[in-house]
């Protein structure tokens, strides 16, 4: 293996790097040509289809296959994937009669293909053929052709697939985005396929699965200054809210408040909640999704919202540290 150096062999390893973006890029922007009527029955055939979509191919196509089933699945098209060189010693037994079939190779002459494609015929299912060459096996016998042609690979020897998978990667994604459009894919919807780590939290996190594991601090507005400062700091949240006797929220003081208070009052011992609080607190009920809790928060720069039903009773705190600490900030 060469080993390159600083110097003018880096300039053109640099060089190289640049330019394999750009054919990349290219055979990305070239697709555009390729949005047609063919394209838009292949939708259509996916998008009324009472099946599943199964997508098959050989070498790299096959794992750019999987990639297009993992990003269908999420986004509420069912699909699998069947490696063409399995489909011919049993897989086949995956397609069902109602599902659509989608081929994927650059060639379209691949030896694998060429037997697979009839098998698929004799189903009756719908092929539809994401191929690079228009002219060859896999595109004369598909129902629907998906264009992917690209000019050449970033390969200098225009040989090993680069500027093609790109290609066929970035075909799947339109397909699969388009379809959630035609399908009204929401955030709801997609929260019910990824329900873990981080991105799951952020879509179906609700502001009543964190508020109950911290304290419920309240005085009213009789209470003394004492009683107030006792109940900010036995809640460690900063904060207490101001209720009347029927627990509907009227107020809020936080410990600036005080210390506001404080700073500009000689005499403290006549001071009652009512004398600093709040009366306009910012809320949020317990069905809010966390993150739009997060975006109220962000708004007013504030580090906590004071949780209430639909009829402004009481219920509890959230505050920032429990939206940092389940990974939403």
């Amino acid at each position: 293996m060469l080993k390159f150096t600083f110097g003018a062999m880096n300039v053109e390893i640099l060089h190289t790097a640049l330019k394999t973006i750009q054919l990349e890029a290219e055979s990305i922007s070239g697709l555009a040509n390729f949005i047609d009527k063919s394209f838009e029955n292949a939708l259509e055939t996916i998008h009324h289809s009472r099946g599943r979509v199964v997508i098959s191919g050989i070498g790299k196509s096959a794992i750019v296959g999987q990639k297009i089933v993992a990003t269908l699945n999420s986004t509420g098209t069912p699909s699998l994937f069947m490696h063409a060189a399995d489909a011919i010693h049993g897989d086949l037994g995956m397609i069902q009669l109602e599902d659509v079939v989608m081929v994927i190779s650059k060639s379209g002459e691949s030896p694998e293909i060429k037997v697979l494609v009839p098998l698929i015929k004799n189903f009756g299912n719908k092929l539809i053929g994401m191929v690079g060459k228009t002219d060859s096996y896999l595109a004369r016998e598909s129902d629907i052709i998906l264009n992917t042609t690209v000019s050449q690979e970033a390969c200098p020897n225009n040989l090993a697939p680069t500027c093609s998978t790109t290609a066929q990667m970035v075909m799947g994604d339109t397909i699969a985005v388009c379809l959630m459009k035609m399908n009204g894919f929401t955030g709801r919807d997609f929260a019910k396929y990824h329900p873990g780590g981080n991105l799951g939290k952020r879509l179906y996190l609700r502001v009543a699965d964190l508020y109950p594991q911290n304290a419920q601090p309240s005085v009213f507005p009789s209470s003394s200054l004492k009683e107030v400062i006792m109940v900010i700091s036995k809640s460690r949240l900063g904060t207490t809210a101001v209720v009347d006797e029927n627990e509907l929220l009227k107020g809020i003081i936080t410990d600036g408040d005080v210390r506001r208070m404080l700073e500009s009052t000689d005499d403290i011992s006549t001071v009652k909640a009512k004398d600093i609080f709040n009366n306009n607190p910012k809320t949020v009920q317990p069905e809010t999704l966390a993150v739009d809790a997060l975006e109220v928060l962000r708004k007013f720069d504030i580090s906590q919202l004071m949780v209430v039903n639909e009829q402004g009773k009481y219920l509890g705190v959230l505050h920032l540290h429990d939206l940092v600490r389940e990974g939403i900030l």
